[in-house]
Formats: C-alpha cells, sequence, structure tokens
C-alpha cells in the first residue's frame, strides 16, 4: 500500500534531491493537469532544469492572487514575465499561479501511465489555445478517454 506524505515535507527533500542533479519519480494527486497528468495515477519524472520555458510542466511553490499563502503545484507555464514565472493546470478552466524561477522544484521530463506506457511530454501549445473550449473537450476526455483509467 502506498504512503502519503504530505507535501511541506515531501516536497522540500525532493528539491533536495533534484539539487544534487538526481531525477525523482513520484504520482501527483489531483486533477489540474488533466488530459496529460491523470492525478493519482499517472507518474511523473522530475529533474532541475537549468532553463524554464514556456510550456514546461514544473513542480513550483506558487501563490494565487487570491491566496496570501503560497503552494506546492505541478502545473504547466504559460508565460514569462521577466524572472516572474505564470502557472496554469491544463485541466483549470480559469486562474493563475505566479512564481519566480527560483521557486521551481522541478520539470517534468516524462509521465507514465498505470500500466507502464509513456505519454508524450507535449509543450501544451494548442491545448492553451483551446482554453475557450476547454470545459467541451475535458468533458469528452472524462467521457471517453478516462475509462481506460478505471
Amino acid at each position: 500500500m502506498p504512503h502519503i506524505v504530505a507535501n511541506q515535507i515531501l516536497i522540500p527533500e525532493m528539491g533536495r534531491l533534484l539539487q544534487e542533479g538526481r531525477e525523482i519519480l513520484f504520482t501527483p494527486s489531483g486533477v489540474s493537469m488533466r488530459p496529460y497528468i491523470e492525478g493519482g495515477k499517472d507518474t511523473v519524472l522530475l529533474k532541475k532544469m537549468e532553463q524554464i520555458r514556456v510550456g514546461d510542466m514544473c513542480l513550483a511553490l506558487a501563490t494565487r492572487p487570491n491566496q496570501p499563502e503560497p503552494s506546492y503545484v505541478l502545473h504547466r507555464v504559460i508565460r514569462k514575465e521577466g524572472d516572474r514565472i505564470v502557472l496554469m493546470g491544463d485541466g483549470n478552466l480559469q486562474g493563475e499561479e505566479y512564481c519566480q524561477s527560483k521557486d521551481v522544484i522541478g520539470t517534468v521530463i516524462r509521465i507514465i501511465t498505470p500500466w507502464g506506457k509513456r505519454k508524450p511530454v507535449t509543450r501544451g501549445r494548442l491545448w492553451y489555445l483551446l482554453l475557450p473550449q476547454r470545459r467541451f473537450w475535458l468533458k469528452v476526455y472524462r467521457h471517453t478517454f478516462l475509462k481506460c483509467y478505471q
């Protein structure tokens, strides 16, 4: 049976290991990265990258405009404004998080399904452009493709 460790304990330790040049394999939770990452089922491989680019999926300590305390998120970089990074979950219809480059713990370099198949790690450009239609496409995903995860 898998153990669940609080983010406040696990993620700083992951950050330390990534800084040493190691890669970390873990299973994120939540649905904010659908359809690319299915929380609680898919596993991601993280690596500390020198450069963070628009389209990367990053684990970061980020803040939301309506939330004073930062929290850990695994979301996609949608914009860079100098050293400020703007993140948004692929499964989210609205809402952005903000962090600095130094707050990025690691970048997703591989996504692995529960049966061992690798999913492509894309830049998500087309998905971002479909933001106005995401509600429809996420509904299609939930009612068709998600059946294979059950």
